[in-house]
């Protein structure tokens, strides 16, 4: 067998995973696009590390974009295998990808208008349309947690729970050899935190001879703790009671957006919650909480003892979800006090960046960033708490409060990556590679493995390709 790394290889973004067993059959882990430095993009997205043709079948870890956004593309380029995931995450998959495919349609048309400008008539296309993204659900298959299920002969899957956002999985290859020796090959996806709210915690893997970990963290701690309702609570006094200023929050469509307005409706039937308006200002969010209620079979106990009284987790009197961009486009003119959640969450696109293009040099406004942010992209630029930064071609003074909660952050720290990995016998396994991670967090992640045991980890490089035993 060899794995061969073509995705979120020493980098956050563009999961993708290709093991080729003994007898040639192919198995790609995750499908995801690139998301970061624009000068990078393209030529990633537009590019494969194999021959789609040539794939049998896709396993799919969770429905974020980094893991599943070039799917349409897959298959439009010859990929015909069944795709594997959750039935929560293939219900997501379903508005998350007509969504980055509308995204790619918008962003191909402003590029031909911007050439035809300039004199330039050469056509572009997008990196797929959104009857490709319809079409290639016709290819998902979906299955529940913690049954195995064949995707080969030789070759079963099982999904356990990761914790990190509705329908998120772990995968556990189960591979029986030509010599009937099994091998057990482990993809963590991305790992969540215990004690969230809505979702179930991280359940940990069977034992392998394999790894492949994420790393996003490598090295770090989260402060808070998951959901700290009160410090949300204290930013929102601060900025829409005393300064009579907005809150302005990019957050994931799928999950993030979600866990906010859990909290805020939980502020808001305690009698905690400033008399101030709150708006969804996400379409996509809009369907993924519509999402979210049909599969409260991967809640938690606290949210399902809480729906007892409130039905509704996720809407109250003074919560507005807005649809319409000229409802959208009205939020900046309106000067009264409030909460807007929008997307995206690294504030890289969406409407998000047109709340913080009008609200960021208000110095009674607040931009709340609550999740990771990759390299390059605009969240992470605010992270650094900058002096200036550039949107829409023009220099804005940050004069804005810039808060961040990494609480909410759907991520395992290290020390929590360390807990999920704890019912492993590093003895047993083989090699393990690390993925999803900026390099310098990898290596620190390295060191934390190998201090509990670990042996043979491997950061790779995209396009690296590794024999397994």
């Amino acid at each position: 067998m060899k794995l061969k790394f073509c995705g979120a290889a020493r980098t956050v973004t563009g999961s993708s995973h290709l093991l080729t067993l003994d007898n040639g059959f192919t198995i790609l882990l995750d499908c995801g696009m690139y998301q970061g430095r624009e000068n990078e993009l393209d030529d990633f997205n537009m590019h494969w590390e194999f021959d789609p043709a040539k794939v049998n079948v896709l396993v799919v870890s969770h429905a974020h974009i980094d893991h599943i956004g070039r799917i349409p593309k897959l298959v439009k380029d010859g990929f015909k295998g069944n795709i594997a995931c959750t039935h929560a995450t293939r219900d997501l998959a379903a508005i998350m990808l007509l969504d980055s495919a509308s995204i790619q349609e918008k962003d191909a048309q402003w590029a031909m208008e911007k050439n035809l400008k300039k004199g330039t008539t050469e056509k572009i296309e997008p990196l797929y349309t959104t009857e490709d993204a319809q079409f290639c659900m016709n290819q998902f298959t979906s299955y529940n947690y913690d049954r195995w299920f064949h995707v080969a002969q030789d070759v079963q899957v099982m999904f356990a729970d990761a914790g990190h956002i509705l329908g998120s999985a772990s995968v556990t290859l189960k591979i029986t050899r030509a010599d009937g020796t099994i091998t057990f090959l482990g993809f963590t996806g991305d790992v969540g935190r215990w004690n969230r709210p809505i979702i179930k915690d991280p359940v940990s893997m069977p034992q392998l001879d394999y790894l492949i970990s994420e790393s996003t963290y490598g090295g770090m701690t989260h402060d808070e703790l998951p959901g700290d309702i009160n410090q949300l609570l204290n930013i929102v006094h601060d900025t829409c009671v005393v300064n009579r200023g907005k809150v302005i929050i990019p957050a994931f469509s799928v999950g993030r957006t979600q866990e906010i307005v859990y909290m805020l409706d939980h502020l808001e039937s305690n009698g905690k919650l400033p008399h101030i308006p709150v708006y969804v200002d996400s379409p996509l969010a809009v369907n993924a909480t519509d999402i979210f209620t049909m599969h409260d079979e991967c809640f938690d106990t606290e949210i399902l003892n809480y729906m007892v009284n409130d039905p509704n987790p996720f809407g109250f009197n003074r919560l507005t979800y807005v649809r319409k961009v000229e409802e959208s486009k009205a939020l900046n003119v309106k000067n009264t006090p409030s909460i807007i959640i929008s997307a995206s969450g690294m504030a890289n696109a969406g409407r998000i960046r047109h709340h913080i293009f009008n609200n960021i040099e208000d110095a009674d406004n607040t931009i709340l960033i609550v999740g990771y942010c990759a390299e390059g992209t605009l969240g992470a630029k605010l992270r650094d708490y900058p002096i200036t930064v550039k949107l829409f071609g023009k220099e804005l003074r940050v004069r804005a409060k810039i808060k961040i909660i990494d609480g909410l952050s759907g991520h395992a720290d290290q020390n929590e990556m360390l807990k999920f990995l704890s019912n492993q016998n590093p003895q047993q396994i083989k090699k393990t590679f690390l993925v999803h991670g900026e390099y310098e967090r990898q290596l620190k992640m390295k060191y934390a493995l190998e201090g509990v045991g670990f042996k043979n980890i491997h950061i790779p490089e995209l396009g690296n390709e590794f024999p397994l035993d």
